[in-house]
């Protein structure tokens, strides 16, 4: 049979029948009490939901569900709202309890299946089902996931925008285990708040290429604070393409470009001159504009100076916010494999920046190494996050306390059930 059953504890011969289902003799005879049908375990139960119709349960309380330990006990639990999202919950060694431990969702309707046994060990289940009230306030927690819709290249990190600010660890722990990302074939990862209302995720290596990644949000609903619930958010789904990685050695002032892993083309190049060097480190691939007119005043430099330029610049590959492009330089050919005389950006023949423009999509890798400027920065200049070791990328999590190996036990009880 290919039923998987969902458990918590360790697996006995009891929950596995219970799980698979009635008739199923996997671990005895006709004879044992474990292949009967589940007895009605409604007299075995009680929990504090509302009973009476109508009756609302308050999702700012936990679901407890206990057993009476003189007639037997509690294996299972499972609790998911009517859109498929699983409460988390901790069940006692002894049996005797059940309590969850992520919040209730308001607004939502609940069915809960526990899994007994007797004290013969025969197993019984009962299924209830209840909603909850309204939330108390009507402030929302809205999420908007980046980027859109599309093929990117595998180093392009997730992004979720906040529209309150979020600074207290428990509420950045709800918010965290509720925005899900799922990639096939499945990478692990995590987000990283980089600050109050902005969250990356990333995998631990640049994701794979020709996945696919779906983002959403399991908030809606969720209490977050004593004001604040979790509002709606729009999911995204994105793929990726082939691995293409341009690594600039500003020293030999060359760039190789590589398409998962095979040299496909070297190009001479230039960049930042002194006191203008380019960034070291990895960058990812922002936009393309076929047109850009690159002024020095934008970038601070006085027009009227030494320094000034207002140039119409074609085939530019935007890395930075802040003006960093790989683009054709067509009045520095005489310089490009020999000196680094740009203003910070890596120049090109127009011929080769017109065939990188072409061959390069956004989040793309870009790294430059061996220049004597400072290095890309991890935030708010672009996409500089595959600068930041696992480590400390995974002690920005609310939820893994900065483990470089994956998460504990603990982790995976309270984050798994949260969704499917």
């Amino acid at each position: 049979m290919n039923h998987t059953p969902r458990t918590r504890t360790v697996v006995s011969c009891t929950l596995l029948v219970t799980a698979l289902g009635a008739g199923v003799t996997a671990c005895g005879s006709d004879g044992n009490p474990l292949s009967a049908r589940p007895y009605d375990a409604a007299g075995l139960i009680s929990f504090n939901g509302p009973t009476e119709a109508g009756k609302r349960a308050d999702p700012d309380k936990p679901l407890e569900v206990t057993a009476d330990s003189d007639e037997g006990r509690i294996t299972d639990v499972t609790a998911q709202d009517a859109t498929g999202r699983y409460v988390a919950g901790e069940l006692a060694a002894d049996g005797s309890r059940w309590h969850s431990t992520s919040p209730l969702a308001a607004s939502a309707h609940y069915t809960v299946t526990v899994s007994t046994e007797d004290e013969d060990g025969a197993p019984g289940r009962k299924v209830l089902t209840f909603d909850t009230s309204k939330p108390t306030s009507k402030q929302r927690l809205n999420v908007t996931f980046g980027p859109g819709k599309g093929t990117y290249g595998v180093g392009q990190p997730i992004t979720a925008q906040l529209d309150h600010e979020i600074k207290d660890k428990a509420q950045r722990a709800v918010v965290e285990r509720a925005l899900r990302v799922d990639s096939t074939p499945a990478v692990p990862g995590a987000w990283h708040w980089v600050d109050n209302k902005e969250l990356h995720y990333r995998p631990k290596e640049y994701w794979p290429v020709h996945a696919t990644i779906q983002v959403h949000s399991n908030l809606d609903g969720v209490r977050i604070g004593d004001r604040l619930w979790g509002g709606k958010a729009k999911p995204v789904k994105i793929t990726t393409g082939d691995r293409i990685e341009a690594v600039t050695d500003a020293a030999s002032h060359q760039m190789t470009v590589y398409r998962n892993g095979e040299e496909i083309n070297q190009i001479p190049v230039t960049t930042g001159k002194p006191g203008f060097e380019t960034r070291n480190g990895v960058k990812v691939v922002l936009a393309k504009q076929y047109f850009v007119r690159m002024r020095g005043t934008t970038v601070g430099i006085a027009e009227g100076s030494s320094d000034s330029y207002d140039l119409p610049v074609y085939y530019a590959t935007r890395v930075t916010w802040s003006g960093e492009y790989v683009h054709a330089a067509p009045w520095s050919v005489g310089s490009q494999g020999y000196a680094n005389v740009s203003h910070g950006c890596t120049g090109m023949s127009t011929s080769n920046a017109e065939w990188f423009f072409d061959t390069v999509r956004e989040g793309d890798i870009v790294r430059v190494v061996n220049s004597n400027g400072n290095d890309m920065e991890p935030f708010g200049n672009g996409f500089g996050d595959w600068n930041v070791d696992w480590q400390k990328w995974r002690q920005g999590s609310a939820l893994f306390n900065g483990r470089p190996d994956g998460p504990a036990p603990s982790d995976a009880l309270r984050i798994q059930p949260a969704a499917l």
